[in-house]
C-alpha cells in the first residue's frame, strides 16, 4: 500500500503511553530525552501528536492549560518538535494551527527559540519578552540575605496555590500540586509565618532544574536559589525573565553561564498575566 501524504496523517491526542515515543523524537532532534519532564507534561497537560506509518512520532506538542473548570485563562504551548526526516514540510505549521484552534478564544503563550520563532510569528504570535537560560555549578558566595527558607511541608500547599495564582495571573492547581512528587526539593520563603516565595529544584538529565521560583523580590529569589543550591551537588539550570537583571547578574557571579536566549510569546493578548515583578523563572518553559 502507497505510504499516506503528512497532510493526511491524523493528529491525535497522546496519553502517558506516548511518553517514551515522544522522548524519541526529542532525541531525534538532538534535545535531551526527558522522560521526567515528559511526563508531567503529559499528565498535566495535553499532547497532542502525529503518528509516523513506520513508527513513532512525526510530531508532538504540549498544551498545559490554566484557570478553572468554567474559565481557562491561559494555554502554555511546549515541546514542539518534527522529526528530522520530515522538517520543513509543514508538519509544525499544522499541529500548531491545530492547537491554536482547539483553544478558540484562550489566549496562548509559548517560549521560542529563534529557529521556532519565524512560524509562531507567521501564525500571530507577538514578542512580550525574553528569557536566559543559564547552566553551571553554583558557588556560594558572601553572607546570607537574611530571608528565611526552609522545606515546604504539605501545610504549606494552600498558601503556595494562593501566592502562585497571584503571581502568575492563573489557577495553575493541577500543575503544582505535582510538584511534591515531581521535583527532589520544594522550599519556601518566610517572614513573620507568611510564605513570600517558593521554589522547586526538578532532575532533568544531569542538572537540577530551578523552577518555579516565585519571590517577593530579588533578595528572597537569591535566597531560595541558594538553598536548592545547597541541597544538591549537580549543575544548576534555570530560565530567568531578563527584566530580573540584578538576579541574572548574581547568578552569573556564581558560576552559572548563559546559554541561550529564548522569546517570550503571546497569542490573543498583549501582556501575560500577573505580576511579572515575582515572577522570575517558569517550572519549565514548556509549560510557561
Amino acid at each position: 500500500m502507497p505510504t499516506p501524504s503528512l497532510a493526511a496523517l491524523p493528529i491525535r491526542r497522546l496519553t502517558l503511553r506516548d511518553l517514551h515515543a515522544c522522548a524519541d523524537l526529542s532525541e531525534d532532534r538532538g534535545w535531551p530525552r526527558e522522560d521526567h519532564k515528559w511526563g508531567l507534561l503529559l499528565t498535566a497537560g495535553k499532547g497532542f501528536g502525529i503518528d509516523d506509518p513506520d513508527g513513532g512520532l512525526v510530531a508532538a506538542c504540549v498544551v498545559t492549560e490554566y484557570g478553572t473548570w468554567e474559565r481557562l485563562e491561559l494555554g502554555a504551548i511546549g515541546m514542539v518538535l518534527v522529526a528530522g526526516r520530515h522538517a520543513r514540510q509543514g508538519v509544525g505549521r499544522r499541529l500548531m494551527r491545530h492547537v491554536v484552534s482547539l483553544m478558540g478564544t484562550t489566549p496562548l503563550t509559548l517560549h521560542a527559540t529563534p529557529y521556532g520563532r519565524p512560524l509562531y510569528e507567521e501564525l500571530g504570535f507577538k514578542v512580550t519578552g525574553r528569557a536566559e537560560m543559564l547552566t553551571g555549578t553554583f558557588t556560594p558566595e558572601g553572607p546570607t540575605s537574611g530571608v528565611e527558607t526552609r522545606a515546604a511541608t504539605a501545610e504549606d500547599l494552600p498558601a503556595v496555590l494562593r501566592l502562585d495564582e497571584e503571581v502568575f495571573g492563573a489557577d495553575r492547581t493541577p500543575l503544582i500540586t505535582r510538584l511534591p512528587a515531581f521535583a527532589d526539593q520544594l522550599r519556601v520563603a518566610e517572614e513573620d509565618g507568611r510564605i513570600i516565595g517558593y521554589a522547586a529544584a526538578w532532575p532533568n538529565m544531569d542538572t537540577h532544574v530551578v523552577g518555579p521560583l516565585i519571590a517577593r523580590d530579588t533578595e528572597t529569589a537569591k535566597a531560595l536559589i541558594s538553598s536548592l543550591a545547597a541541597g544538591t551537588d549537580r549543575p544548576l539550570r534555570t530560565d530567568i525573565d531578563v527584566r530580573h537583571e540584578e538576579l541574572l547578574a548574581w547568578a552569573k557571579a556564581r558560576g552559572l553561564a548563559s546559554v541561550a536566549f529564548n522569546a517570550v510569546m503571546a497569542y490573543g493578548i498583549t501582556e501575560l498575566p500577573g505580576d511579572w515583578t515575582r515572577r522570575f523563572a517558569p517550572l519549565t518553559v514548556a509549560a510557561g
